[in-house]
């Protein structure tokens, strides 16, 4: 048996960080690792611009202007955004310029449009400006050969708009996570048939893919097999090949029905670890085979869900260098008591808001899958502990 700490490190050291690389679309990246940074190619703008509408002159020109001593410009041209204006600005000479358009040469200030008459052959300007004043430099938002977005980097909105910034259309990102799911169990049926005696649906195949898809990672192989060894030994060499991690359910306890010890000398495996020292869950199997990481968790709804969040993301993290796979803990005011007393480290479902935290009330056991509806975090209560007590602050654990 082993804690919970090195578990997680044990499974850390026995996965490596996807290298592949694949370029997709920039409207495909949402949510990728950029595998290359992302270095300007030039300057951003890529000439000096008006930051709004209205009049671009020379600065010392408008000097002392203002409602009662006016000043007047000849105007010379007008443009618009996406045009360039081939002249130059003179002395006493505008141009009249909407937002986003090039600063003509010779100018080096824009005026307000409601700082004028909005004249056509001659403006009469009420509000001077100095030199620069109402001007974007060229290179404002970042300079060529600036190194914009790093390598590693989870690709989101904002990151997008700024590739897209710098003419990029196609972009190199590492290739998704392959994670193959194979539940196990006699006992177990598939939502959509019907349900026989002594049977169960199974929610456990359900919850770890469903979790995969949450962050548009969707297993590359999901199915369920009966409890034979040699049929599940058969399954978990065909899925090798095309996965990166194969994640298992039930099977892992000391029953005559738990086959995944079997299935382990079968596929000639090196184990890892056999049960971690927690609550629910504590009968995982970690093995490898053939280079590949397998791990089997307990078939108990609860147990399989609580192991996946605190054991299979921290491999899915470490596999795709994205963080956000990771669960933040942080400390949270327990608001309710929770008094059943435990020899072993237990993770309890709870609600955290702003800092407080409720645990669920009714059944906690490990078959009951329901009372993770109400649930966003899961309450770390330490081993040989009197429960929690409410007031008290309580480590949790975001789902």
């Amino acid at each position: 048996m082993v804690k919970l700490e090195e578990a997680r490190e044990i499974l850390r050291k026995n996965i490596h960080p996807i290298k592949e690389m694949e370029c997709v679309p920039i409207m495909d990246s949402i949510g990728r690792i950029l595998a290359q940074d992302g270095v300007a190619i030039f300057d951003q703008p890529p000439f000096p611009r008006s930051p709004l509408d209205g009049y671009a002159v020379k600065g010392q020109d408008t000097t002392g202007a203002s409602q009662k001593e006016p000043k007047v410009f000849q105007v010379i041209g007008k443009i618009y955004a996406g045009q360039v204006f081939e002249g130059k600005v003179g002395v006493g000479q505008a141009v009249r310029i909407m937002t986003g358009a090039p600063i003509p040469a010779g100018a080096d200030t824009v005026i307000r449009q409601e700082d004028t008459d909005y004249g056509r052959e001659y403006v009469t300007i009420y509000q001077e400006s100095a030199p620069y004043e109402n001007y974007c430099d060229q290179g404002e938002d970042y300079r060529r050969g600036d190194r914009l977005i790093s390598k590693g980097r989870k690709l989101d909105g904002a990151a997008v708009a700024v590739l897209a910034s710098m003419g990029i259309d196609q972009v190199w990102v590492y290739r998704k996570p392959r994670v193959a799911v194979i539940s196990t169990g006699d006992e177990v049926m598939q939502p959509g048939m019907d349900l026989q005696p002594g049977k169960i649906y199974d929610s456990n195949l359900h919850y770890i893919c469903g979790r995969l898809k949450e962050k548009n990672h969707p297993p590359v192989l999901y199915e369920h097999c009966m409890d034979r060894p040699e049929e599940m030994a058969a399954r978990i060499k065909t899925a090798i090949p095309q996965a990166d991690l194969i994640i298992t359910t039930g099977g892992v306890s000391v029953g005559e029905k738990d086959i995944m010890h079997q299935v382990m000398k079968l596929l000639s495996a090196e184990k890892l670890f056999w049960q971690v020292d927690i609550k629910p869950g504590a009968p995982t199997l970690a093995m490898v085979c053939d280079h590949t990481l397998i791990i089997s968790l307990s078939g108990n709804p609860y147990g399989a869900a609580a192991n996946y969040e605190l054991l299979v993301r921290s491999v899915l993290e470490k596999l795709t260098g994205d963080s956000t796979w990771e669960l933040q803990r942080k400390e949270a005011v327990l608001q309710n008591h929770y008094g059943k007393r435990r020899g072993v480290r237990r993770f309890l479902r709870g609600w955290e808001e702003e800092g407080k935290v409720w645990a669920v009330l009714g059944n906690q056991a490990s078959g009951v899958l329901s009372s993770l509806l109400s649930s966003n975090c899961l309450i770390e209560i330490p081993e040989n502990m009197e429960g929690a007590k409410k007031e008290e602050k309580v480590w949790i654990h975001i789902i």
